[in-house]
């Protein structure tokens, strides 16, 4: 049993979650995010602590904003996008439950008061940024470190709210470098 309440979009979402661990989720009703389902997440959180699994798509980042921004401290799961596509349809209940449990193992608190520990000049000589293959670049790093895909801002803010180290970063940057040989 997962000690965390599982927020999620939907049903289907809270029943692929179900097959794959012994949890209790909240379901958000996809991205129209309403102050009722906020105030049960600012309770979860209080009672038991919240961990966001949203699909990896415009929409579930944009619920995990929402989230972020109203109750502090919540953790993240990210799965990987080609771990949650089925027939060009994106989406947690598509995931394997194995892909879900290596996800919801690999959650991140939000840690809002954080001090960078990687700067924007290691992005640009990572080539995550300012480079012609920082898109792809960025969804590699983003699955290694268990953060999700972003543009580099984001890619920045995640990376400093999630407190991820510089051995971490480089670690991951070196297995990116491995794959691409």
């Amino acid at each position: 049993m997962i000690k965390e309440i599982i927020v999620v979009e939907g049903r289907d979402d809270t029943v692929a979650i179900k097959r794959a661990v012994e949890a209790d989720t909240i379901e958000t009703g996809g991205s129209a995010i309403n102050a009722q389902i906020l105030r049960k997440i600012e309770l979860a959180q209080q009672r038991r602590g919240v961990i966001v699994f949203t699909d990896p798509d415009h929409a579930g980042e944009r619920i995990r904003k929402i989230i972020t921004n109203k109750v502090p401290g919540v953790s993240h799961a990210f799965i990987k996008e080609e771990d949650a596509t089925r027939k060009g349809d994106i989406g947690v209940e598509n995931a394997s439950p194995e892909a879900i449990r290596e996800a919801l193992s690999r959650a991140h608190t939000t840690y809002e008061a954080a001090k960078p520990l990687i700067d924007w000049q290691d992005l640009i000589e990572a080539g995550l940024i300012v480079h012609p293959d920082a898109s792809r670049r960025r969804m590699e790093l983003g699955n290694i470190l268990g953060i999700g895909y972003c543009n580099g801002k984001q890619l920045y803010k995640r990376l400093t709210m999630f407190q991820i180290s510089r051995e971490e970063f480089v670690n991951a940057l070196e297995q990116i470098e491995q794959e691409g040989s």
